[in-house]
């Protein structure tokens, strides 16, 4: 076989190949997209809680600072207490029922005439 005929058709067999990455997901069902909140929900409550703790070893080295090196520290900085944020508990929505609650059409309103605006001179560039 011809030397050159290789990468060629290595190339075409990886882009035919690689066409398939592109192929359009299913959407997720119900269980996957209520999995997906529960996720979104603790990573949110880890990231609050690892705020707390990085605010409480602040105050822990802050305080440390000021008990050591009063001369150098000068006056401590008033800033907003460490809020704990507890523990993570998950309270998944209450499903909508999409069938249950007809939409009620609003009212045809007429359109109203469009309002000449004055025309905005652009500003000259030096």
């Amino acid at each position: 076989m011809n030397k050159s005929l290789v990468p060629t058709l290595l190339a075409t067999l990886l882009l035919a190949l690689s066409t398939s990455a592109f192929a359009k997901l299913p959407p997720p069902n119900d269980e996957a997209k209520a999995k997906a909140a529960e996720a979104a929900a603790k990573t949110a409550h880890t990231a609050k809680a690892d705020g707390y703790l990085l605010c409480k070893s602040q105050d822990k080295v802050a305080a440390h600072v000021q008990r050591t090196n009063k001369a150098k520290a000068g006056k401590p900085v008033a800033t907003a207490p460490c809020a704990d944020p507890g523990k993570f508990v998950y309270t998944p929505p209450e499903a909508t029922p999409t069938a249950a609650v007809a939409p009620v059409a609003a009212p045809a309103a007429t359109p109203a005439a469009p309002t000449a605006a004055p025309a905005a001179t652009p500003a000259k560039k030096s």
